[in-house]
């Protein structure tokens, strides 16, 4: 092992998440840090973002069951600090970020590939995380170590959302649900490929911040309950070429009627959002869906290989992640109480010093 830390054979800040339902169930704890195996790296944690699926982990409404006792939270950023004699994709002193579906590096997802940070594997709420050299993707240089957290699952959601299905043309138009972080990513992503992007949201301020960020129209979905119309009457009538759907049954009937003929949906989620999951499920009417010839598609992240083609256009193009409130590691509950009941416009961050 190379690079080995000052802090080796001590012991490292860490949460556990203990008992599932509220924020008060992370609990934290002083715990040994981990030596690294031949292919691993140990990664001195700097920041973590929160994402919708740690929510559902701490709610029991995830799709993966987790792991008893685990380290919650996917996304995390920090420095290699130390590495295994076998390790040849990076060395001390690398940034990097954990791919949010470790085992998964390029192709299609198979069933065997089902881990995840945070779920089936320990997280990155920790001081320090000990991943697998092939568990790992370097960080654009550009990025903070915040902003560097917030990539591998809203980023590289929102990437798969506007890359992945048939290509979009300049002058198409993109549609984004809200202000959530993969709505925001979305939409940069979108500018990119030099499309028009309308928006919803809600009030005035965050309309200002949509359009400061590019977008070219935002629709006030509270103002204007039936805004699939809306956003074809700002389309002359054609619709959206491909709809973020972040939201799902609340959203799921406007986003087909504002959906172009053919166009695309990417809906990431058909579960509710109350704690309690009535509601969940989809339905669209049959007058929206007679009167379109949309294709829905679902994706659930990405791979490895997906992530780092995204790193690629942030780098180029000098991105930075839309970052709305940075915690201190020691408030890791107010996070997590913030990001579940603040609306937050961008990312939750929690910063490890």
């Amino acid at each position: 092992m190379t690079g080995e830390p000052a802090t080796r054979g001590t012991t490292m800040r860490s949460y556990r998440l203990e008992g599932p339902g509220l924020a008060g169930g992370i609990v934290p704890r002083e715990e040994p840090v981990p030596t690294p195996k031949p292919t691993d790296v140990l990664v001195r944690v700097r920041a973590v973002s929160l994402n919708r699926r740690d929510a559902l982990i701490l709610q029991r409404r995830y799709a993966l069951p987790s792991v008893p006792g685990v380290v919650p939270v996917s996304d995390g950023a920090g420095e290699v600090v130390a590495v295994g004699e076998k390790v040849t994709r990076f060395a001390v002193g690398d940034r990097v970020v954990g791919a949010y579906w470790p085992r998964w590096h390029d192709g299609r997802l198979r069933p065997e590939l089902l881990d995840q940070f945070g779920c089936t594997l320990d997280g990155m709420l920790a001081e320090y995380a000990l991943l697998d050299q092939q568990w790992a993707v370097p960080v654009p240089d550009h990025l903070s170590w915040e902003e560097a957290a917030c990539l591998p699952c809203a980023g590289v959601t929102a990437w798969n959302a506007v890359v992945g299905g048939e290509p979009l043309r300049p002058g198409q138009t993109v549609l984004t649900l809200g202000t959530g972080s993969v709505s925001l990513f979305a939409l940069a992503f979108a500018k990119l490929l030099g499309c028009r992007v309308i928006s919803t949201t809600s009030g005035d301020a965050r309309a200002a911040r949509l359009t400061e960020l590019g977008a070219d129209h935002v629709v006030d979905h509270a103002a204007t309950p039936g805004w699939g119309r809306a956003v074809r009457d700002l389309t002359g009538g054609r619709g959206a070429d491909l709809v973020v759907e972040t939201v799902g049954p609340a959203t799921i009937e406007q986003s087909v009627r504002a959906s172009a003929l053919y166009g695309q949906i990417v809906l990431l989620s058909t579960a509710s959002r109350s704690a309690d999951g009535r509601g969940s499920g989809i339905e669209i009417s049959n007058e929206a869906y007679a009167s379109s010839l949309v294709t829905v598609r679902r994706l659930f992240v990405g791979s490895r290989a997906a992530h780092e083609a995204m790193n690629e256009a942030i780098g180029a193009h000098r991105l930075r992640p839309v970052i709305d409130r940075v915690f201190g590691f020691a408030d890791a509950h107010g996070a997590f109480a913030h990001y579940l009941d603040g609306r937050p416009f961008g990312k939750v961050i929690i910063r490890i010093d």
